[in-house]
């Protein structure tokens, strides 16, 4: 196998190639070469039969004319032998032939029992024609080519006779066979010094091609800062540089990516709405930290997780996000920790293909609109407490204000007891707007503090006094204690004063007769100051204490409201006590008493802020 994958290799199709190039160059040059050579071999050696017959048929010619007339044929016959004896010719018989085609002399010693008998050859008979050029090739017994040649004897315009030669081709194919062999010889190795050059030009030239796979492959990796090394500036040099030049490019664009890559995941990671990308069969394919809290889908995703299965969609809902339909939800989730379910709205946004047919997914953005639908169901409840509590007051002055129109200004008793109603419904109004002018100030942060250092007991003891008279109305036992570490703290004295104030005013109204109230300030264990209304009141339930700082909110309604409050003394408590940078809560047992308290700093030598 690894040999046949050496000639799929471009090394070996080089080598191949060349190597085949040149054998085939040298196929037909050698047999250009080898014909030529046979040509002209072949032609010198005819040429030279012809030679030596036709100087042999003159000489002939010479001997039948200085013999003519005598009587000694023997003298003649002699006289011939020994001229074609003298003119040997290597490996040839030569004949002389008479007038009628008959053999009278051979320079062969073997063939003399031929003479005195006729040679039919065709280049003989057409020769003592008196045709000049004949010639042709014969295969003799022992399978030996020879060239024959033939030449009329001419004694004047008469053929007296004729030459023949026919010479053995042995040696000139001898010849050609040394040269053959010689030839075979340099191409055998012409093709192994280019099998060599052929394997130094392909290692140049797959040499670099192997090192630009190899980097090639480590860029495939993620392995950017190897670079080719150029050597030269041929094209395989271009080629390097270009693929360095492609290598940086693509470290570049790899980078950009990777950097847009992290600030989208920031992005999504850090976003306050939930994320959640689904492919084109609505599965779940991406999901933020934000959305897998919403979802309550913190671990990792089952696979081929379904969005509509997901989000709890109807039917009717999962077909429209299925067609690309589906633009918005309001899901109610229990996963976000509490115990009440979240209101969440989902949109749905999908992904068109470039080519504009089908979605190839689809983008779910989900919002947690539970605070926006506490606030505004606080702002409705907000509206409708203050219509409520100023429609009481209103109400019953108009019924007193008609009341008196009708006639009961005329009784002056029924009169001073109907004007001082009216007298207390607007006094309770005023009140009540005051509050909410104060409330205002403070969530728009118009109310400015005015931070001083103030003497923690003689604040406590003030604020004591200020309800002496109520205290003993109901007969009810109030003390103040300040530990040492806390006898000063620097804050709003009169803003303070208001939140002792609201706090001990509902200490007082649900405490019964003969309860008692205590106010104390201590250092908490954060370093803060930390002061404490405690009653033996009749308590809270539990189920209010989260609501008993909003705004309106009464445990016992008709009965606060009878005893003259607003519904508004805590919350303004609890928004001086913010501005302080404090904080404040209560602890409460039904039917056992409350406790509320607020922490400030002690060491805030802040001027008048808002």
């Amino acid at each position: 196998m690894k040999g046949l994958s050496f000639f799929r290799t471009i090394q070996a199709k080089l080598i191949i190639v060349y190597v085949l190039l040149i054998l085939i160059a040298m196929q037909l040059i050698g047999v250009y070469f080898v014909s030529s050579m046979k040509n002209s071999l072949t032609d010198n050696f005819t040429k030279d039969l012809k030679a030596r017959a036709e100087m042999l048929s003159i000489l002939t010619a010479d001997k039948f004319g200085s013999e003519a007339g005598t009587s000694d044929e023997e003298t003649a016959v002699e006289s011939l032998r020994g001229m074609v004896n003298n003119l040997y010719i290597n490996g040839a018989e030569i004949q002389v032939l008479d007038a009628n085609g008959k053999i009278i002399t051979t320079s062969v010693p073997s063939q003399s029992d031929y003479v005195g008998q006729r040679n039919t050859q065709t280049v003989v008979s057409r020769a003592l024609q008196g045709i000049s050029d004949n010639e042709e090739y014969i295969i003799a017994d022992d399978n030996v080519r020879k060239k024959v040649v033939a030449k009329p004897v001419l004694s004047g315009d008469k053929v007296v006779g004729a030459i023949y030669i026919a010479a053995d081709m042995k040696d000139l194919y001898a010849t050609m066979s040394r040269i053959n062999s010689v030839f075979i010889s340099g191409m055998l190795l012409a093709l192994a010094l280019t099998a060599v050059l052929g394997v130094i030009l392909a290692h140049t030239i797959t040499q670099p091609i192997k090192e630009m796979t190899r980097h090639a492959t480590a860029v495939a990796e993620g392995r950017f800062n190897r670079k080719m090394p150029v050597f030269g500036n041929d094209e395989i040099g271009q080629l390097s540089q270009a693929f360095n030049y492609m290598t940086g490019r693509l470290r570049e664009a790899l980078s950009q990516n990777e950097e847009e890559k992290e600030k989208l995941a920031s992005i999504l990671t850090n976003m306050s709405d939930g994320v959640v990308a689904t492919d084109e069969s609505g599965v779940v394919i991406l999901m933020n930290r934000r959305a897998a809290l919403m979802l309550g889908a913190e671990g990792p995703l089952p696979e081929g997780a379904p969005l509509a299965e997901l989000l709890g969609l109807d039917q009717e809902q999962s077909v429209s996000l299925a067609k690309g339909n589906a633009q918005s939800a309001m899901l109610h989730l229990s996963h976000l920790g509490g115990e009440d379910p979240n209101s969440v709205r989902v949109t749905f946004t999908p992904i068109h293909r470039r080519e504009g047919v089908g979605i190839a997914g689809t983008i779910a953005v989900l919002q947690d609109v539970t605070e926006q639908e506490n606030l505004e169901e606080s702002r409705r409840e907000f509206v409708a407490n203050v219509s409520h509590e100023l429609r009481t007051p209103l109400t019953t002055i108009k019924s007193y204000a008609e009341a008196l129109d009708d006639g009961a200004l005329d009784d002056p008793q029924l009169a001073v007891r109907f004007v001082g109603v009216i007298r207390n419904e607007t006094e309770r109004m005023i009140r009540l707007v005051t509050d909410l002018l104060h409330l205002s100030r403070l969530d728009s942060r118009e109310a400015r503090l005015r931070i001083q250092q103030t003497d923690i007991t003689e604040m406590l003891e003030d604020v004591a006094d200020r309800f002496s008279f109520q205290i003993r109305q109901k007969r009810i036992d109030i003390s103040t204690r300040v530990r040492k570490e806390v006898s000063t703290a620097w804050l709003d004295r009169d803003q303070i004063d208001q939140v002792l104030g609201n706090l001990v005013s509902n200490a007082l109204k649900y405490t019964p007769e003969g309860g008692t109230i205590e106010l104390e300030a201590l250092k908490s264990e954060e370093g803060m100051l930390s002061i404490s209304v405690r009653d033996s009141g009749i308590g809270i339930p539990k189920k209010d204490i989260e609501r008993i700082f909003e705004r309106f909110y009464r445990v016992d309604k008709a009965r606060s409201r009878n005893m003259g409050g607003t519904g508004l003394g805590l919350s303004i408590a609890r928004e001086i006590v913010k501005a302080h940078g404090g904080s404040i809560s209560l602890q409460s047992e039904l039917n056992e008493g409350s406790q509320v308290t607020f922490t400030l700093p002690l060491q805030s030598q802040r001027g008048s802020e808002a």
